[in-house]
């Protein structure tokens, strides 16, 4: 375990464990690197290099309040890429770190990436607008914001319990038998 620090000073805090081929893991917005400590460990057993880290104003490292962006965060993969010396490495992404992995893989890896994995990855733009009708309202996001404030252990776990149970759900309304007028039921 251990830190870098980036062109502008941000501290980037990372697990670095194991020899062989480098995964790195790329936590969703509110986590860190600690929520990939069950598949880091499943990989680490089977021989991989397995790297997390801490996105900038996430977990340990620097609370910014600048470059929390993905163009700022692909930067931040590559300074943390570049200075482990990782190649061949597959990028595993959740959520808003598909988003990261996406951006870094596109446009700085340099050829240092060999797979993206993009888990349940937010799409380049979450906001609803005119240009993006599909996205969410400003009001999800400040409702968000606000139950982190007021208790930031609770929603951090309530987020937690849904990112594992909802990946459940499809495969068991699919279970169900076909009803008679030739639907699926649920």
């Amino acid at each position: 375990m251990g830190t870098i620090t980036t062109k502008d000073g941000t501290e980037i805090y990372y697990k670095d464990w194991g020899k062989g081929q480098p995964i790195v893991f790329h936590h969703g917005w509110p986590l860190s690197a600690d929520d990939w400590d069950n598949q880091m460990m499943f990989f680490l057993a089977r021989g991989y290099r397995v790297i997390a880290h801490d996105r900038r104003g996430h977990g340990r490292s620097t609370q910014t309040d600048n470059g929390n962006d993905m163009d700022t965060y692909a930067a931040d993969v590559a300074e943390l890429v570049s200075s482990l010396d990782l190649k061949n490495a597959i990028h595993v992404g959740h959520s808003t770190g598909g988003g990261e992995v996406t951006r870094y893989v596109a446009q700085r890896s340099n050829g240092r990436a060999a797979k993206a994995v993009l888990i349940s990855a937010i799409p380049p733009v979450m906001l609803k607008s005119d240009r993006n009708p599909g996205g969410l309202p400003i009001e999800v996001f400040d409702g968000y914001r606000t139950a982190l404030a007021a208790n930031r252990a609770s929603s951090t776990s309530t987020y937690r319990r849904a990112r594992f149970t909802a990946s459940t759900a499809p495969a068991q309304r699919s279970c169900k038998q076909p009803s008679t007028t030739g639907g699926a039921r649920g």
